[in-house]
């Protein structure tokens, strides 16, 4: 069950409200990396989760991210407020002006509807788990753009503190993922073909305009790895000399 306390989880203030950074705040609010999306991820993966220890860590921190959604729902509404009753403010954003009134309502700062679509949900807790900390990261770039773009002080107050408890949820999704004592390289249950599963294709060859070019590392090199040259390429220059040869042979020479 959930309980709601008429209390935001971090206080929220708005010295200058800016319309126009109201829209990118949407960004978190109805957005593909924003918070509705991480509740309602964590939350589903929780209640498909068998596992009690790790069920009630995707039930705690789906939970939480219910708060931060309404923190930045509150945040962005305190920045949208002029659109209520300013021409100026509200061509920052029409839709929001227009249809709801100055408020938030789930979209993204371009106007896009929240969808399902966003959620990563497979029903393979280490699968999940890394879905997770993915989603943790791109959430805190996100925040620390917004921060950047951010001229209010009590704004910042609020998006650091949102930032810093992805970085908290993503610790905790790392470790978990350890405690899972599941070796990283084996997902699911079948095994990949033996040889195939070592080999690296070098399938991006020459060198390029702006200075790119091929470059060897640990994750094409070492003594678990078989470097196969350009397949395609290969591939191509095999078929290139047959048709040569075909031509060659009826011409009779």
């Amino acid at each position: 069950m959930y309980h709601h306390i008429k209390q935001l989880m971090y206080t929220v203030r708005v010295d200058t409200p800016d319309p126009r950074f109201g829209n990118m705040l949407l960004e978190q609010f109805g957005g593909a990396n924003g918070e509705l999306a991480a509740a309602m991820q964590y939350s589903i993966q929780g209640i498909n989760c068998e596992d009690p220890g790790l069920k009630d860590l995707l039930m705690d921190i789906g939970t939480e991210e219910l708060s931060h959604l309404e923190i930045i729902g509150t945040l962005a509404r305190m920045h949208l407020k002029p659109t209520k009753k300013s021409r100026e403010a509200a061509e920052a954003d029409p839709l929001i002006a227009i249809a709801g009134g100055g408020g938030v309502n789930l979209y993204n700062s371009q106007g896009s509807a929240w969808t399902a679509d966003y959620l990563k949900i497979t029903g393979e807790p280490d699968v999940d788990l890394r879905s997770n900390i993915a989603a943790e990261a791109r959430a805190k770039i996100v925040y620390e753009r917004l921060i950047n773009f951010c001229d209010d002080a009590g704004s910042k107050d609020a998006l650091q503190f949102l930032m810093t408890r992805e970085i908290t949820h993503l610790k905790a999704f790392m470790t978990a993922l350890d405690v899972l004592s599941k070796d990283k390289l084996v997902i699911g249950k079948i095994p990949p073909t033996p040889g195939i599963v070592d080999q690296f294709y070098n399938d991006s060859t020459g060198e390029g305009d702006n200075g790119a070019k091929d470059m060897r590392g640990p994750w094409n090199q070492g003594k678990d790895i078989e470097f196969i040259e350009a397949p395609a390429k290969m591939e191509a220059q095999v078929t290139h000399s047959q048709i040569l040869q075909e031509i060659n042979r009826a011409a009779g020479r």
